[in-house]
């Protein structure tokens, strides 16, 4: 995609073909009209479609071209925010409606990956969350305690237990939980794409809107060379957002990611280093995670863009870490390196915004956009097909409202983890 190596890397070279489509052309109807072809919007027209719903999605450029086809692939149960502390930022019946929701949402990820037989490298074996130090652990231990008093099947393994599940002495501790699990990210996308044209969704990539109008109780949303007429309009372009719905884009920061990608490791080395299989991220502030795909390539990445300067640093930085992390790997050679942008709100949960009558969207995952985005899509689904009334989503109703000195933060992310990781000699 973009004729640029760096933008979905080793997902774009492993995913099978998405389906074939063309731009919008002329004028069409349908019942609701989906803006953006990632894991919120595939998984809306797919579940409207399977309820009888004449659908139409518009994607500007391809299936999974936004944090769908960029990120490390980790299906992760609940948000970054501690269990206890979503009730005391959303309210009780919200926070408890949002935590019931996300902590099942990897078991609807992987039901609809049964169902639809999507080819993605699905692993079900669970993700470590791994402490660094003594500061990380009581992170982790903290953590256990409140999913597992929610009934979660998490798991606090000692040092030594999870030395033996990563294949290194690095950390103190890990929370392993088997809710989640890992999958080929833009393999998923396009398989979600393929199972929602099966169910008679039109996929028109390559059209950007560029206006809505309402007339009546009518919507139309205009591209170029085209025109959608529907009642519904679901605004499913996240933080990749532009045109009409840049507001979207503009209340979260950008926090920039990058992956690079190993050639595969021999029988040894994948036996020794993530013998489950489970993806694992770590509790520093800049942190870093890893995971192993099918062919045995090991996925490491942090907080960083892979341009300019950031490109030599990341990537000396990454060889670093990984030898140190796995002294047995030796001297890294790297097959594919990719990045792109994490949309953070300002308190790290998503929103949900009706723009107007008739016109929704969830929007701000955080970096956990593959359970929240697919279950968040089927809820838009049940909203529109009158199941949930706005009185039962999961999310309060908020207005897009832009975070202070967005831009500066932006910069200092990126700035920030250059110099970090230049500094860090260590990982």
């Amino acid at each position: 995609m973009l004729n640029d190596p760096r933008s979905h890397g080793l997902w774009e070279k492993t995913a099978a073909e998405p389906p074939v489509t063309s731009p919008l052309a002329g004028a069409v109807s349908a019942d609701v009209v989906i803006v953006g072809g990632g894991y919120t919007g595939l998984s809306s027209a797919l579940h409207l479609a399977e309820a009888g719903s004449e659908v139409v999605l518009l994607e500007a450029k391809e299936i999974g071209f936004g944090g769908a086809g960029r990120n490390v692939g980790l299906i992760n149960a609940g948000m970054w925010v501690m269990p206890d502390d979503l009730p005391g930022v959303l309210g009780p019946l919200h926070g408890e409606r949002l935590l019931e929701l996300l902590g099942n949402a990897p078991k609807l990820v992987m039901e609809l990956i049964d169902r639809h037989g999507i080819a993605c490298e699905l692993e079900r074996n669970g993700t470590l969350h791994c402490a660094v130090g003594a500061e990380g652990l009581k992170e982790i231990e903290e953590r256990a305690a409140q999913w597992s008093a929610r009934g979660a099947p998490v798991t606090l393994l000692n040092a030594a237990e999870t030395a033996r599940r990563i294949g290194s002495d690095a950390y103190t501790g890990s929370l392993l939980d088997l809710r989640a699990g890992t999958l080929q990210p833009l393999a998923y996308a396009r398989g979600l794409a393929h199972a929602a044209v099966k169910a008679a969704v039109t996929i028109h990539t390559s059209s950007p809107v560029t206006a809505t109008e309402r007339s009546g109780s009518r919507w139309t949303v205009k591209t170029a060379k085209g025109q959608v007429s529907a009642d519904w309009i679901i605004v499913a372009t996240d933080a990749y957002s532009t045109g009409p719905f840049e507001q979207v884009r503009n209340e979260q920061v950008y926090l920039p990611y990058f992956n690079f990608a190993t050639v595969p490791l021999g029988h040894n080395l994948r036996q020794s280093i993530l013998p489950g299989r489970e993806g694992a991220w770590d509790t520093k502030d800049i942190l870093s995670s890893f995971r192993m795909d099918q062919a045995g390539r090991l996925v490491f990445g942090s907080v960083g863009a892979l341009r300019n300067t950031g490109l030599a640093v990341h990537k000396g930085w990454a060889k670093r870490a990984l030898k140190r992390l796995f002294p047995m790997i030796g001297d890294v050679e790297f097959e594919c390196e990719w990045y792109g942008q994490i949309g953070m709100t300002d308190n790290a949960l998503p929103r949900f915004h009706k723009f107007a009558p008739g016109l929704i969207g969830f929007s701000g995952y955080n970096g956990r956009g593959i359970a929240p985005g697919t279950v968040f899509g089927r809820t838009l689904a049940e909203h529109i097909l009158g199941r949930l009334s706005e009185a039962d989503l999961p999310l309060p109703l908020t207005s897009p409202t832009e975070p202070s000195f967005r831009a500066l933060r932006e910069l200092w992310y990126e700035a920030g983890a250059q110099v970090a990781h230049f500094a860090d000699a260590r990982f």
